[in-house]
């Protein structure tokens, strides 16, 4: 029979990630999961919205068009743009691109990204009628 009880270093629950700075910007990515999953909920009631016809759609945008959805919105494109941002300066280490024998510097995986991302959202504001 074994007595021994082994050594199980106490964690907190809450507060684990304050403890080094790379924990920190994990849960900081993470944390943007929520204001995503807001924007993706707004997308379906302004859908649902639409589907009830015009009268309903446009109550929808003049709801959206207040002061506190605005500040919504503008907290959700923040939260949106340092989850794309963090993802995309992890990439090289989630995604190497072997060319031969070397690995391509991360740095133009990063480029790669971020030039995707602004050619991608050129290309929504010109079908949105923006230019």
């Amino acid at each position: 029979m074994n007595t021994r009880k082994p050594y199980v270093r106490p964690v907190s629950y809450t507060t684990w990630y304050f403890k080094h700075p790379r924990y920190l910007r994990y849960m900081s990515r993470e944390v943007t999961c929520i204001f995503i999953g807001a924007l993706a909920l707004l997308m379906v009631c302004l859908l649902e919205r639409l589907s009830a016809g015009q009268a309903a759609y446009e109550h929808f945008l003049g709801a959206l068009r207040g002061p506190l959805s605005i500040i919504g919105l503008v907290l959700i494109l923040v939260f949106a743009v340092h989850n794309a941002t963090s993802w995309f300066n992890v990439t090289p280490k989630a995604l190497p691109v072997q060319i031969g024998e070397e690995f391509l510097d991360g740095k133009y995986i990063v480029a790669a990204h971020y030039a995707g991302w602004a050619v991608a959202s050129i290309l929504v504001l010109v079908f949105a009628g923006a230019f």
